[in-house]
């Protein structure tokens, strides 16, 4: 590659990605090696593929057999909302990234302004295919968790009712009235470090809650080196006979960081896929998460687990917000094109020397919708002319884009650039 503006343009993203890890480092967060483990996630990604789970959302969100209502809305288009009744939790697990939300303490003293949440969701929704109930600790203020289920039935008569709970808290007299408001699906988080009572009584948590709610799931963050109790949980989870698991991304939420350090974590290197100030609060991924929950979704394939296994990464938690983002600028120009794999906004990218070799080939393809950035050197066209573009002998680039709003109106701020990408990665649609 002899193209210096090429050059140029791919090392200061790089640049970027050196200096947020560098700044953190600087607080005493520790990053694994670059790129550590990629071999193994890619080999156990093939793997998951020929025992037939589905990759979605860019390969960021993996299943195998049945999968929440819920998940499948998250990037979907028919709507999904999420509230809180309270930010109190008699749990304090040091993984909490609650502690991250603007007015976290006024939520834990007054509780959250549901009801100002619904009253703006009908402004803006004509009707939402999803909406979840999560805390702080729902069951810890049981009558306003009922009242807020049914209102949102009330509100959203065809929606998928679901509730996120520890299930320490969960009595017969509880699961029948959230039953009765409503509730289609209830979640269960299981800690790993807790003493085996403790997690026994959210077992017998789900077993009851098996007799009321129709869709019982577990959803917990994988914590590295716990694989050895996580397939102990496996086995129990069959006889219980849970509908499905989330498998969530282990993630560092940007405090009590002496935790993690204890207990020997590192940060995923790169933390993300595509650096950008994401609003999911949910923080860093930990390394070697992603590596063994593919690995449990491996057993329970070979255990026959009868229940269903989804591998949510925190990319895929920012995939919903990248959606959200982007989609109503799908067509904003003919240079750009909304993926609907990962949500960005793409178009291809030569610069330097080879713009001459583009225009050629555009021309001679038919194609006239390509745009000179004679600022930064480039020039952009449509993503399905890459290949001709490349084949006349060109560096062709992936540009991944966000659109923005500010005071004077919209307008696409540029995240990314990848050398020949072709946006054909897992679960990505082809151009």
């Amino acid at each position: 590659m002899a193209n210096d503006l090429l050059k140029q343009a791919l090392s200061e993203y790089d640049d970027v990605r050196k200096r947020y890890i560098a700044a953190l480092e600087e607080h005493g967060i520790v990053f694994a090696e670059e790129g550590a483990n990629d071999a193994r996630i890619q080999q156990l990604r093939d793997e998951l593929r020929k025992a037939g789970a589905e990759f979605k959302n860019a390969g960021a969100s993996i299943v195998y057999g049945w999968q929440s209502k819920a998940c499948v809305e998250c990037t979907g288009t028919g709507g999904s909302e999420t509230f809180s009744t309270t930010f109190k939790c008699h749990r304090d697990c040091y993984f909490c990234f609650n502690y991250n939300v603007a007015d976290y303490d006024k939520f834990v003293r007054e509780g959250c302004p549901w009801e100002q949440g619904l009253a703006d969701s009908l402004e803006q929704f004509d009707g939402l295919a999803a909406i979840g109930l999560t805390g702080g600790e729902p069951l810890l203020v049981l009558d306003e968790s009922v009242e807020f289920l049914e209102r949102a039935r009330e509100a959203y008569p065809d929606a998928h009712l679901r509730m996120y709970t520890s299930g320490d808290l969960l009595t017969e007299e509880g699961a029948a009235r959230l039953r009765d408001a409503g509730l289609r699906e209830i979640r269960f988080s299981v800690k790993q470090d807790d003493e085996p009572e403790r997690q026994e009584r959210v077992l017998q948590a789900m077993q009851l809650a098996k007799r009321y709610i129709p869709d019982v799931m577990v959803e917990m963050p994988i914590i590295p080196g716990t694989g050895g109790r996580m397939r102990e949980l496996f086995d129990r989870w069959a006889e219980i006979g849970i509908d499905g698991i989330n498998l969530l991304e282990f993630c560092f939420p940007f405090h009590s960081w002496d935790e993690f350090a204890a207990r020997g974590f590192e940060i995923r290197n790169p933390p993300f896929d595509v650096m950008y100030d994401y609003g999911y609060s949910g923080g860093l991924p930990v390394a070697g998460s992603e590596e063994l929950c593919l690995e449990l979704m491996l057993y329970g394939i070979e255990q026959h687990a009868p229940f269903g296994m989804h591998y949510c990464s925190l990319d895929n938690k920012h995939r919903s917000e990248m959606r959200q983002r982007n989609e109503r600028g799908a067509r904003i120009h003919p240079c750009y094109r909304f993926d609907r794999g990962d949500f960005f906004l793409k178009t291809a990218k030569v610069f330097g020397e080879d713009r001459e070799l583009a225009k050629k080939a555009l021309i001679s393809a038919g194609c006239m919708d390509y745009m000179n950035l004679d600022h930064e050197g480039s020039t952009c066209f449509p993503m399905r002319f890459a290949g001709k573009v490349r084949d006349a002998g060109a560096d062709v680039c992936t540009s991944f884009n966000v659109l923005q709003q500010d005071g004077e109106g919209a307008y696409l701020q540029e995240v990314g650039l990848v050398l020949d990408d072709m946006t054909r990665t897992e679960g990505t649609e082809p151009f």
